[in-house]
């Protein structure tokens, strides 16, 4: 699947320091330790609908590290996947009379479109699940074999009492996984299963329901497996950094780390990144409430990209926040101010910024900090002036390289 068009990114002077993140797994700030590439998986989409500014801020988060990466010096593999075939797309599909493929291939195009207007770095595999059929059915052979799942009418489910080091992730008990279990697409009411917490690794074929040939007889892939599976065959285990969303934490990524420690005998990475919810009048920002700020609406009224950048980079990735009328009146106001200094002829020395946008981004990409870095050096070039003549083009080049913001 192609993904979208990249932006320029400018090498700057020097190079950035190691990536230092908080690990979901062990509550820690851990300093993130590559080779030569740097490998990353970030859960994609369902494509039933237009990407809202919860997803928008994900992305942008991944896009961060992808850049303080890169200006360490690493290259990197970024593996994201979109989940084309699931039930809720099915659902949406059938409420609006649209074929789920023309659905999901409709709002894969919105959700490129997107990324590419907020200078999101592309994914180096986009990869969906329909073209990834065949890999995640063998994986789930390989756990079959293990002796880990268990068929019910045809369907097979991971026995969580076979998974090793279950709850390494979330580090919650089993009350709060059932709960949540239960919120967030298992089925902990299925009766006939071991145990409520087993999950669906295949799902047998359904009258009216999509489904593929496979070792397992035709169905379709359970949801867990298939970011799985996509990530060993694109990165293999224990690649560097796996996440999402904050709600992703479990079930998904507790019971695809299970997958694939079992499959493997190895972590699917070595540091868990997740992402704080975006919320709007009180509530988390979701497709299933339906209180959404969509990035395309926001563009197709005219709202420079940039500008949606600047507000979602205001805030740290790790706290969850709240989308309020002020934010784009504040992030437009800073562009005008940035844009306004770094036209300057000249200002005060640029080393300095570069210096610490990269630190800030690297010490658990605190973006809030890197503004604010950029914030002072503008409000000085505007207010005192300077000599540095090389100063505006270090800093836009900063601004645009480390925070994807086009001055």
């Amino acid at each position: 699947m192609r993904s979208w068009s990249a932006p320029d990114i400018v090498p700057l002077p020097g190079t950035g320091g190691p990536l230092r993140v908080h690990d979901t797994a062990t509550g820690r700030i851990r300093t993130t330790t590559p080779g030569s590439t740097a490998g990353m998986y970030a859960c994609g989409i369902t494509p039933y609908d237009a990407a809202h500014l919860g997803h928008a801020f994900t992305y942008l988060t991944f896009d961060l590290v992808n850049r303080v990466w890169r200006d360490a010096g690493h290259d990197v593999n970024y593996v994201q996947n979109t989940t084309d075939i699931d039930d809720p797309l099915l659902e949406r599909a059938e409420a609006t009379g649209v074929d789920w493929r023309d659905l999901a291939h409709r709002e894969i195009d919105v959700f490129r479109e997107d990324m590419a207007a907020l200078s999101i770095i592309p994914p180096t595999s986009y990869v969906g699940v329909v073209e990834s059929v065949d890999l995640i059915s063998e994986l789930a052979v390989r756990i079959r074999e293990t002796g880990a799942a268990y068929e019910i009418d045809g369907d097979l489910y991971f026995s969580a009492a076979a998974a090793s080091k279950f709850g390494e992730i979330s580090n919650l008990d089993r009350e709060e996984m059932l709960e949540l279990f239960g919120q967030r697409g298992g089925d902990p009411q299925r009766v006939e299963k071991k145990d409520p917490l087993d999950w669906l690794l295949w799902r047998a074929e359904r009258p009216g329901e999509p489904s593929w040939d496979s070792p397992l007889g035709r169905g379709r892939p359970g949801w867990h497996i298939e970011c799985s599976a996509i990530a060993l065959d694109r990165l293999g285990p224990s690649f560097d950094l796996n996440g999402g969303g904050s709600d992703l934490i479990f079930p998904h990524h507790e019971m695809g780390a299970a997958e694939t420690r079992c499959a493997t005998g190895q972590p699917n990475a070595h540091n868990h990144l997740h992402v704080g919810m975006v919320g709007l009048n009180g509530e988390k920002m979701s497709k299933s409430l339906g209180n959404l700020v969509f990035v395309s609406k926001l563009r197709q009224q005219g709202v420079d990209p940039a500008v949606i950048r600047l507000a979602m980079l205001s805030h740290h990735y790790r706290a969850p926040w709240e989308w309020t009328d002020a934010e784009l009146p504040a992030a437009a106001e800073r562009a005008e101010r940035w844009r306004a200094a770094t036209s300057l002829g000249s200002g005060p020395d640029g080393a300095p910024v570069l210096a610490s946008v990269r630190a800030s981004l690297a010490e658990d990409l605190d973006s809030p900090a890197a503004l604010a870095a950029v914030d002072a050096w503008a409000s000085a070039a505007l207010t005192e002036g300077g000599a540095d003549t090389q100063a505006p083009g270090l800093v836009r080049t900063t601004v645009d390289t480390l925070l994807g913001v086009k001055l």
